[in-house]
């Protein structure tokens, strides 16, 4: 054991608490039994077995209100793989799960017997005839396809809100739709083909043209039944048309009865009932999609009425007009949202009869938006619109951001519903739909019967298409709760149903909380036929039992998980996922919702009970160690939790006092260690040099071992050498800005890539291409032993943190004579730790004096203040640019893309790219966490070769260096070298 190895005891709850009762039992406590565990890694390999009780845990929780402990959790990578599962479980009579992003809201993601894990290693795009059709892996993202189709001018039908997070594969399995998507846009209408395994085994593609050929040959008995039972349905004309009706209006609940309609083969009929169908028919392993045209101009308006009525009897006036979007908000939601950020400020005092239309259109040329805004000023004529607050302006626009804006308001109905519940409370999110015309009359009854169980009235949805939402807030540890949630589920379906003939699931999908009331829907004819086709399908049960299906009528309530009280920054966690697709260390050992749950079940438990222990043990490496601490978690979430700064307070917690004091003294003495840092890089450059890098790695690699991996740099061979002693000369006299080298700058050197500027380092070209533009910069003489504090501050060092955070304040408030000089920063990271992370550990006057300041990142202060003066002499023919996460944090990426455009013919940003995980040492300090987080971006950009490779932070830059072999540079020297009048 290393010599400072943490004691996992530090992070072990000390609150008392009593244990739930849902808690993972002690006998769960060695993870996966025997001989699951063996047979299983046996037939996959190890690193496809997932077996410790902290990886079950972490699989256990998805977005719904459910919780399922999985015996085994599986990570396939190829078809062969699902194969061999789906076998082992028909031979040993086992349940199987798909599982890719858990965004599903009904617990459709969730498995009691063996989870598959299908998003890890089934992600990619393939766009087919110039963007008309596109083939995606089932672990893409929407978000990250739509991303690809950009470019083509295209993109998916589907447009969940989830987009960020949920998966292609997931979006056809529920038939997931969103704002736009209504019931001709979703995955059944877009689809052009699909490949899937069935429950057999047997891989079906159904672009092939001898598809039924063999599957005839491969599954005859099921051929035959699907056969039957087209026959049975077409047969019935009474039912013919009640399926047709359904269909009329969004509906996500049960079978796509209408797959049997529509199909007149066996496998055709296969391809519509795979939609929708919740993994409980096969594994999906491929789609392709007819992709439909983006159109990028786009006029929007919110539009306020003094009732719901008013509000909905405007819906058809701009349906017919042509609106792709009509998004609803009652009173109490527009109310509630003003606790986001963004969000007018005046709502806050609206009538609670005040109902907004969020109304969009979008049009691919000027003549097609000025077409439909003729026609959206025509909808609107003798409207009863009302203006309740100052912000309310009820007119159309084409600015992109008020446009952001306004969806931002419809978007933060999760988000301030979710955010502000009840500690302790889970949260339903539900959805339905009614026919358009009797919108209004749902809303209310839906609103009456909220309050009369005491749960928060508020409703949102997409009124174009009938199709409501509403949230559910109540406490699963009590029983008095779940039993009002009962009743209220009761009279909802019943409401629904029989007042309405609407769909109890508009596009959420039945999961494991409709799937009791799917009878009460469909009637017993219809669900008896869908009962007959899951036997025919999956005669052995073997896929998601009683996630579509179940007889019992309290499955609603089986499973309802607890949400028990955990840290302050994390505790309004609503476990969506979104946050997950951003974080670096997703494919090496835990996402941030993953980090919560695994806190939150420590909260289940006893204190020192066996599972408590065994999720302590991993929760060091697993979940604190290997967090980049880069906070885009928290850019994604719509609640806005930084689980990053959770992680950053946990390693706090591991330090004892005699670390904390040796911080301390770093930061204190920081201009000593910062010439030693420096010193210790020559010299390591030199050796390597003469002896090569492998003695180098050896002897930290000791030095980990002996003392701890997160406390000991490992030595690569990407590390430069160090920086010039000396930073270029410049005046104070004159200058139109302070220059801050950042500490990495003035420790490491830049990249030594030969060419024309070969050795030109950062703080040159920062001073020569101010010179240039007419904005000469002064660089400070005493900036050595200064620093933005992220490094203490990153690591959880406190006291050393509030020590350096103060000392940079107080030395930027001196240099830029109190305020009246911008602060220009050359480290993105650096920027931001300046610029905001410092500030909660400032004393009152030391923040007084922070706010007279303006820092500014160095690539913001070319794109904005030099650009303009500079003239470009030679440019690039192509480059590639690596956005950091600090500047997505700083919102600074487009004028990190404008410094490239200025110096190269063409600029890429790889669909991609993200955090690289370097996060000054980290990278250093666990290199297999920046090895799993660039993995996917390297791919990217290893499939062509470019003239310059460009970032914004010396640290990733190395990071991307790593990962591609290719040397990066800031995007500075590059425009320095771009605009220089003579090579030199």
């Amino acid at each position: 054991m290393p010599l400072l190895e943490p004691d996992p005891e530090t992070l072990r709850p000390g609150t008392p608490r009593r244990p739930a009762p849902d808690r993972v039992t002690d006998s769960s406590a060695g993870g996966t039994p025997e001989p699951l565990r063996s047979e299983l890694t046996a037939l996959l390999g190890a690193d496809k077995v997932l077996w410790k009780i902290s990886d079950l845990v972490r699989y256990a929780s998805d977005a719904s209100p459910y919780r399922f402990l999985p015996r085994v959790v599986l990570v396939p990578e190829d078809l062969d793989d699902v194969s061999a599962i789906l076998s082992y479980a028909h031979g040993k009579g086992r349940d199987v799960v798909f599982r890719a992003a858990g965004t599903s809201l009904n617990g459709q993601a969730q498995g009691e017997d063996i989870l598959v894990d299908v998003r890890r290693h089934w992600t990619g795009i393939e766009v087919l005839d110039d963007g008309a059709r596109a083939r995606i892996g089932p672990g893409t993202t929407v978000l990250r396809a739509n991303t690809t189709l950009a470019r083509y001018g295209r993109l998916l039908g589907p447009d969940p809100a989830s987009a960020i997070a949920c998966t292609v594969g997931g979006v056809v399995a529920n038939n997931a739709s969103g704002m736009t998507a209504g019931t001709t846009r979703n995955s059944y209408r877009t689809l052009a083909s699909l490949t899937f395994v069935l429950p057999s085994g047997t891989v079906v593609d159904t672009a092939d043209p001898a598809a039924d050929e063999e599957l005839r040959h491969a599954e005859p008995e099921l051929c035959a039944a699907l056969l039957e039972l087209k026959a049975e349905i077409e047969a019935d004309a009474e039912l013919t048309a009640r399926i047709r009706a359904k269909y009329t209006i969004k509906n996500t609940n049960g079978y796509r009865l209408d797959a049997f309609l529509d199909g007149a083969t066996p496998v055709e009929i296969l391809r519509g009932l795979m939609v929708g169908s919740e993994g409980t028919f096969g594994f999906i392993a491929e789609t392709v999609f007819d992709t439909l045209p983006l159109e990028r101009r786009v006029s929007s308006a919110l539009l306020f009425f003094p009732s719901l009525t008013a509000a909905a009897a405007a819906v058809p006036g701009f349906t017919e007009a042509g609106a792709i979007a009509v998004e609803l908000m009652d009173g109490n939601t527009l109310r509630a949202s003003v606790s986001v950020p963004g969000v007018p400020a005046d709502w806050a005092a609206l009538p609670r009869e005040t109902t907004a239309l969020l109304v969009e259109f979008r049009a691919s040329d000027e003549a097609g938006q000025e077409a439909h805004e003729r026609a959206a000023e025509a909808a609107l004529a003798g409207l009863d619109l009302v203006r309740p607050a100052a912000s309310v302006t009820n007119a159309f626009t084409r600015d992109a951001g008020a446009i952001a804006g306004y969806w931002k308001a419809r978007k933060a109905f999760v988000t301030a519903v979710g955010g502000s519940r009840p500690s302790g409370t889970t949260l339903i999110t539900e959805d339905f739909a009614v026919p358009p015309a009797r919108l209004a009359d749902a809303c209310e009854a839906l609103l009456e019967l909220q309050s009369r169980h005491g749960f928060d009235a508020a409703v949102a949805g997409h009124a174009a298409h009938g199709n409501l939402h509403f949230l559910l807030a109540f406490d699963a540890a009590k029983p008095q709760d779940v039993a009002r949630y009962d009743a209220f589920m009761q009279e909802f379906c019943a409401l629904v149903v029989d007042r309405f003939d609407g769909s109890l699931k508009a596009e959420h999908a039945t999961g494991r909380n409709i799937a009791p009331f799917l009878e009460r829907e469909w009637g017993p004819r219809a669900t008896e036929l869908m009962w007959r086709t899951k036997q025919a399908i999956d005669p052995a049960g073997v896929l998601a039992p009683r996630i579509v299906l179940d007889r019992d009528p309290r499955a609603h309530l089986r499973g309802l998980k607890t949400i028990p009280k955990v840290e302050a920054v994390a505790d309004p966690c609503i476990e969506c996922g979104f946050c997950e697709p951003t974080c670096p260390s997703e494919d090496l050992t835990t996402t941030p919702r993953q980090r919560i749950v695994l806190r939150r079940e420590m909260m289940r438990q006893t204190n020192g009970s066996p599972v408590e222990s065994g999720l302590l043990d991993a929760y060091g490496y697993n979940a604190v160690d290997t967090c980049a601490g880069d906070s885009t978690c928290k850019l994604a979430c719509p609640v806005g939790i930084d689980t990053g700064a959770m992680m950053k307070d946990f390693r706090h917690r591991r330090h004892t006092p005699r670390e904390e004091r040796i911080a301390a003294l770093t930061a204190r003495n920081f201009r000593a260690v910062e010439a030693s840092a420096r010193l210790a890089v020559g010299v390591a450059d030199a050796l390597g040099k003469r002896v090569g890098d492998a003695p180098l790695q050896a002897v930290t690699r000791l030095a980990r071992k002996a003392v701890r991996p997160d406390l000991v740099p490992e030595w690569l061979p990407q590390i430069p050498g160090a920086a010039a002693r000396r930073l270029p000369a410049t005046s104070r006299a004159g200058a139109s800005a302070v220059y801050y080298p950042a500490c990495v700058n003035r420790i490491f050197a830049g990249p030594d890539g030969g060419g024309a500027d070969a050795g030109l380092s950062l703080a040159e070209a920062v001073v020569a291409v101010s010179a240039r533009a007419g904005k000469p910069v002064w660089i400070p003489k005493d900036v050595a032993g200064t620093c933005c504090a992220t490094i203490w501050h990153s690591k959880g060092y406190d006291a050393g943190n509030r020590i350096m955070a103060n000392r940079i304040v107080e030395a930027a408030w001196g240099w830029t004579a109190g305020g009246r000089l911008p602060l220009v920063v050359d480290a993105s990271s650096c920027t931001l730790g300046i610029a905001d992370e410092v500030v909660p550990y400032l004393t009152e006057d030391n923040r007084a004096l922070h706010g007279e300041l303006t820092v500014v990142d160095s690539l913001v202060w070319a794109a904005d203040e030099l650009l303009p003066k500079l003239t470009v002499f030679r440019t690039a023919a192509s480059v590639v640019v690596h956005p950091t996460c600090s500047m997505e944090h700083l919102g600074d990426v487009g004028q990190l893309r404008a410094v490239a455009e200025a110096c190269a013919d063409e600029v890429v940003v790889p669909d991609d790219a993200g955090c690289c995980a370097f996060a000054g040492d980290r990278g250093m300090l666990h290199k297999e966490l920046t090895d799993s987080a660039t993995a996917k971006e390297a791919a990217e950009v290893d499939r062509r070769s470019y003239d310059a490779y460009l970032s914004a932070n010396r640290m990733c830059e190395i990071g991307m260096e790593r990962a591609t072999g290719h040397p990066y540079r800031s995007a500075l020297i590059e425009l320095e070298h771009a605009t220089r009048p003579t090579v030199r």
